[in-house]
């Protein structure tokens, strides 16, 4: 999920108590056991305050209270998405004398896993959002290549998707996943290149429209998984690339694919992800199904570091209709 990547907190420039009211916030907002928890729980996902506010079990009130002790501390930034207001954690310029302090506190924090009691909510939070996500394309799949033209058209991030991938050096060429397909047209690029395919969606009147889609091109070397990227495990799934072409603002938790998906390349194996980068234009949650208003670029470095995945070429474009993309290459290291 997107928001801003820094935040401010009181800089120590203009003296040493500047300093010492910093580090005072910082400390103070890291002596509460549940502010810790709300740490832990946004280590790799962003939440609203009701959504918190489920997670804990408690009211909006001291929720809202504590979120805004950990905000001035600089330990979480905020971010609107449609009428919610999201959370996530926030990181300090690298040149800020309480940056060191607190990626050690971060770090210091994911060392303790969450109780069982909060993952068992957050995974039916995020069972939600998926549930949203299916709903919708469930609901408007014949007319979904129109409202996703609203935003960008297939032709407009194709083709620059298409030369990245001939630009990434791949060890094999053995197989290829595409998730969420869509309606099928990227699987006619891969084809040819590929020995095997993989189109994995977990809406199946989608998957449906890639199949029909695949038949009519009579693309032969493709097989059409029904699940989403954790069920890529039961199907011995090991790609030697993934592509994921605008899909990631509709999934319940972004950081969580970059998990599976690193879990599902080969070592030297590539990721490449183009996506929307983070804007204001509210609108496409109900017209698109977007459960994300795009994402910083920072945050899929972030992610794909922590899944154990090395940043190679980026390109980023801008529309007409105010939109921006993101085309991302990721490699699994070979120790991984």
């Amino acid at each position: 999920m997107s928001s801003q990547i820094l935040t401010s907190i009181p800089e120590p420039a203009s003296g040493s108590l500047d300093a010492d009211n910093a580090l005072t916030h910082l400390l103070k907002a890291a002596g509460d056991p549940l502010r810790l928890d709300i740490l832990r729980v946004l280590a790799r996902d962003s939440f609203g305050v009701l959504e918190l506010c489920r997670i804990f079990s408690i009211k909006q009130s001291g929720m809202s209270h504590h979120l805004k002790v950990l905000t001035t501390a600089g330990l979480l930034s905020s971010r609107r998405e449609a009428n919610s207001i999201f959370y996530r954690r926030a990181y300090l310029p690298p040149d800020s004398p309480l940056a060191a302090l607190q990626q050690q506190l971060f770090a210091t924090v994911d060392t303790q896993p969450l109780s069982p009691a909060l993952r068992e909510q957050i995974a039916l939070l995020q069972q939600e959002r998926s549930q949203v996500a299916q709903g919708f394309f469930s609901e408007n799949a014949d007319k979904f290549r129109a409202q996703q033209d609203l935003i960008a058209s297939y032709p407009v991030y194709a083709e620059p998707m298409a030369q990245l991938l001939n630009n990434t050096p791949l060890r094999a060429k053995n197989l290829a996943l595409e998730v969420g397909p869509g309606e099928g047209e990227f699987l006619a690029l891969l084809s040819p290149q590929f020995d095997q395919v993989i189109a994995l969606d977990n809406a199946a009147n989608m998957l449906d429209k890639a199949r029909r889609f695949a038949a009519g091109k009579q693309l032969r070397n493709i097989e059409f998984i029904h699940g989403d990227t954790a069920s890529l495990p039961s199907h011995k799934v090991l790609a030697d690339c993934i592509l994921v072409n605008m899909v990631l603002h509709h999934t319940p938790s972004p950081a969580d694919i970059f998990q599976d998906l690193s879990r599902a390349l080969v070592p030297g194996g590539a990721l490449l992800i183009c996506d929307l980068c983070r804007h204001e234009q509210a609108w496409v949650r109900d017209a698109c199904g977007d459960l994300w208003q795009g994402f910083e670029p920072d945050d899929f470095s972030r992610w794909a570091a922590s899944a154990g995945l090395e940043e190679g070429q980026s390109v980023y474009f801008a529309l007409r209709n105010g939109f921006q993309i993101q085309l991302r290459q990721f490699f699994k290291l070979a120790n991984v």
